[in-house]
């Protein structure tokens, strides 16, 4: 499977707890960090849920 990049490009404050949720399943913890995963249905999904605050690389 493809890698693709995950960064949090805007802050988590105002967001609901069920998108804070999600930012952490990804490992995203603080703002303008970026991880790595695998191009998966469940990750695609995740960012999906959060797409409004973090930018994606493939």
């Amino acid at each position: 499977m493809a890698k693709i990049k995950v960064t949090q490009i805007k802050s988590r404050i105002k967001c609901s707890y069920k998108q804070k949720r999600t930012l952490d399943a990804l490992g995203l913890k603080k703002l303008n960090r970026t991880v790595e995963h695998e191009d998966t249905p469940n990750i695609l999904g995740m960012i999906e849920k959060v797409k409004h605050l973090v930018k994606v690389e493939k």
